[in-house]
């Protein structure tokens, strides 16, 4: 028996590929594979996909060096697909490897979709709430497994608000040991007490922690960051229950 895929998958994928391209900027290469037949894929119906890309930058203006994803079934709503608004019958779980160079994610850092998602944080440092919110951020890869972190906030705290620049070199969570600060410096401001910067490594201890993070209807969790020189590697894996309505508002 062939192990090539039948004509009608071919068509299939063929037709997924033209279709995401069109919802991207620009895209170096897409290669997609969609588990499913003629009959199901006019009910929005399909076994499984699998997607690799290079070079894909969205009508958002962010970019990603590269991407493989493997999702599970796939059960749309078939008509209200045809006016590009999709509706997803049933969730649907997909894991990802993601790989972003440092120029993709400070670009990303200050494109208007990421600032649209940006939240007001609020610290407890010694009893007291303490709000920060991000102006500006910069991100560089130096390679050994450590991430730099150069930015500037603003800080409001006792109805008193100030700007602080800073500059922070991290390692991320390993399945060996914590996320790990090795370094903070303030670069503007009058600087931080240290009950600030141990309320703040709590909060990042916090978030790392987490099962998965929330946005919209999406479920996302991060099993495994690796940050190279230039480069940071992710393994996200996500429960989608509904395409975020940020996402299709931002495309249109």
């Amino acid at each position: 028996m062939s192990d090539q895929p039948s004509l009608d998958k071919q068509i299939i994928s063929q037709v997924a590929e033209r279709s995401i391209s069109n919802q991207l900027e620009e895209a170096e290469q897409i290669d997609i594979y969609v588990e499913t037949d003629i009959l199901k894929i006019v009910q929005g119906q399909a076994d499984a996909m699998t997607f690799a890309g290079q070079g894909l930058v969205t009508k958002q203006n962010i970019r990603v060096q590269e991407i493989k994803l493997q999702t599970d079934s796939i059960d749309i709503n078939p008509l209200p697909a045809i006016f590009g608004q999709i509706k997803l019958n049933k969730p649907v779980n997909f894991i990802a490897r993601v790989t972003l160079t440092a120029s993709d994610i400070n670009n990303a850092l200050n494109s208007p979709f990421s600032r649209k998602l940006v939240q007001n944080f609020q610290l407890d440092v010694a009893g007291k709430p303490v709000n920060f919110t991000l102006h500006q951020m910069q991100i560089i890869l130096p390679g050994n497994g450590q991430i730099e972190l150069q930015g500037k906030v603003q800080l409001q705290e006792n109805h008193n608000s100030r700007p602080l620049g800073f500059t922070a070199m991290f390692r991320p969570r390993t399945p060996s040991h914590p996320i790990r600060l090795e370094r903070f410096n303030c670069t503007e401001g009058e600087g931080v007490s240290l009950a600030f910067i141990v309320s703040l490594m709590q909060k990042f201890q916090e978030l790392t922690n987490l099962p998965y993070l929330q946005w919209e209807d999406t479920k996302l969790s991060i099993k495994s960051l690796e940050a190279k020189k230039e480069t940071l590697i992710l393994l996200v894996a996500a429960n989608v229950n509904q395409v975020p309505d940020s996402v299709t508002e931002l495309a249109n």
